[in-house]
Order: C-alpha cells, then structure tokens, then sequence
C-alpha cells in the first residue's frame, strides 16, 4: 500500500520524504527539483513491538512498514501536461491515500512558485488539477456507458446516473471523495474508475519551528476550509523535522524534541496517520526467533490474516490462538496468559483486532 506526498513545487514534499525514508531524495530551493518519483519503504512506529520485544526477547524484530512515494510538484495547467503534468498525475493515480503538503510558514529566502504564501490558494490549485483530470476519466467513460443507456439497458442507466452526479461535482469544484453514494454504489461504481479525488487526504501544513506544537493563523485557515471534507489536518514543521534526523544518538533527538515542545517527532504521527489513512492495522506473532508486526486491512477475517504471512496458512486455515495485547503486557509472558485462561481459539469467521497477538493451525 502506498502514500503520495503531493503539492505546488517546492512546499517541502522532498525534504519530508527525507525526514520520512532517510532516502536522501534531491531536495533544493527550486521548482521541479524531483522529476522521477522517489519511494521509500518506512517503519511504522509502535510502542506495542518494543514492549513485545522486551517481554519475549526475540532474535530479531520485524515491524509493520508503508511505502511513501515523493510525487514531483504539480502546477496550475498540469491537467493539460503543463510542467510534466501527465506524467505526475498518473504517478498520483498509483497510489493510494495522498498526504498533500501545504506551505503554511514565511520565509523569503525560500521562493514560491506563485510568489507569495496562501495556503488556500494553494490547496485549490492542486485540487482543482486533480478534479480536472478526473473530470477527463468520467467523461471518457460516460461516452460508452450514454450508448448502453440508450437501450434502456438497467444497469447502464444506473451507471450513468451515478456518472452524471460525479460530473456535476467535479464541475462544481468538488473532489469524488466530497460526493455522497451508497456504500454499494461506491463499490460498484465509483471505486472501480479509480478517481483520484476519491483517494482518502491528510493535509500536512508545513510551519516553522515555532508554530510545531499550536499551528499558526495559515493552519487555521486550512482546517476551515477543508472542515466537510473527509480529511484530516496534521502540522509538522519539515525543516526542524530534518534537522532532528540529522542528530546522532537518541538522545539528543529527545532534547531537541522538548526544547521545542514535542513529546515525538512530528513524522512518527504522520506515518501513524499514513497507515491509518490506508485503513491498515497490525498484529503480532511473538516468538524466541522473532517478533513481528504483520498489516492487514481494517476488518480482515483470521484466515485473511494469516494468508499475510503465507498463502498456505489461509487455503489450510483451521483456526486462530489469540491473545490481546493488554493481556500479553499485563501478564508479561504467552504462558501466564495461558494460566490465567485469557487465550482465546478463534475460527474462520473471526474478523482479527488491531494489535491482538496470534498463532495460526493449518493444514494443507
């Protein structure tokens, strides 16, 4: 599952990415300083694995990651290829939830592609190329679907009502995702089409360092604005986040992190954000080689989830050993859990919590 950095050129998309991977992607004071996307596979932070590991003392500790993508800076036009456009665009279209950055700080030594910082303007540009190229899928797609409905084929009038209604929203400036549909017509109908305003956004307004902890008057701005959007707002200050990756040892990351405020840095929450944004959550298996955290889809059944680790375990799925996470810490060991009856043997119908502890029977 993948997440795109997206936004105006030269916002802080690179430096993020950098910060998020260690990737050390080209980052520089200059529009379109990314051409190529970059992508980078990132541990998910989770207090639960360390304390796993402290309890079971594994060979080696596995967790949970998510692939972050560093889409190159669109522009106004980039729906009709302006600045690379196209090529952006259908790297957008890849992934699955956006993580769009917001310049929400000042700073005249760091230019701006449209010469001043307005976060709004800014928003709207983006969206607004987003909601053309998908505006460009739907009429292409209603072009076959208004010849089957001239049949008076049910389903093709069906199809081409929901069409229309995402037509008249997109032309109304409202992004796919805005839009109300049943669950079934968003199955049946809209996900398939792939719109990339349907994708689920976390606004990530990019401050200074003295703005981390309480945002400013532009992060305001922003979350009004997109307050009946299913989206959320997260404030991260990018430049101090790099200068904390830059620090050696722990540390002197804790310092700095309370000289400023913050308890953590701000990129462990945006990749906790990230993963969530994805609908993704994890379990564990714990053992003396190893500790690991597995991701699955938020609703998973266990036979689902055991297919994660091999698809052998889901065709043979006889049934789940599970045990909570709370109970796992409480009592300190698999074998106290036990003796105080908190395992639970689960079936195929089981749909796995995030964070329970599992152990699968199969045969195949």
């Amino acid at each position: 599952m993948k997440a795109g950095i997206v936004g105006l050129p030269n916002v802080g998309k690179s430096t993020l990415f950098n910060c998020l991977s260690n990737a050390k992607a080209q980052s520089a004071n200059f529009p379109f300083c990314t051409i190529e996307p970059n992508i980078g596979v990132v541990n998910v932070p989770d207090e639960r694995l360390e304390k796993l590991e402290s309890l079971v003392n594994p060979e080696k500790v596995l967790p949970a990651t998510v692939e972050i993508v560093d889409i190159a800076g669109l522009v106004k036009g980039a729906s009709k290829g302006e600045g690379l456009g196209n090529q952006f665009l259908g790297n957008i279209r890849e992934t699955d939830a956006i993580l769009h950055v917001l310049r929400c700080f000042d700073n005249d030594n760091v230019v701006h592609v449209d010469g001043s910082v307005d976060p709004i303007r800014d928003k709207e540009t983006i969206d607004m190329e987003l909601q053309l190229k998908d505006l460009e899928t739907v009429e292409k797609k209603l072009e076959k679907v208004n010849r089957a409905a001239r049949t008076g084929n049910k389903e093709a009038l069906k199809e081409q009502a929901i069409l229309n209604q995402i037509r008249d929203g997109l032309e109304a400036g409202k992004s796919v995702r805005a839009i109300e549909f049943s669950d079934d017509d968003r199955a049946d109908f809209v996900r398939p089409l792939q719109f990339i305003t349907d994708k689920p956004v976390l606004y990530v307004c990019n401050v200074d360092e003295g703005s981390a902890v309480s945002g400013n008057a532009y992060v305001d701005t922003v979350k009004e604005a997109v307050k009946d959007e299913n989206a959320e707002v997260l404030v991260l200050a990018v430049g101090t986040e790099a200068d904390i990756t830059e620090l050696e040892s722990y540390e002197e990351r804790q310092m700095f992190l309370e000289d400023i405020g913050l308890e953590e840095p701000g990129v462990s929450k945006l990749i906790r954000s990230a993963y969530k944004l994805l609908n993704l959550q994890t379990y564990f298996t714990a053992g003396e080689k190893e500790v690991r955290a597995w991701t699955i889809p938020i609703g998973a059944t266990a036979p689902q989830s055991a297919g994660v680790i091999h698809t052998d375990f889901e065709k043979g799925f006889i049934r789940a050993e599970v045990i909570s996470y709370d109970d796992y810490a409480s009592y300190g060991s698999e074998t106290k859990v036990k003796e105080a009856g908190k395992m639970r043997v689960e079936g195929k119908n089981y749909v796995v919590k995030d964070g329970d502890v599992m152990h699968f029977l199969f045969n195949v």
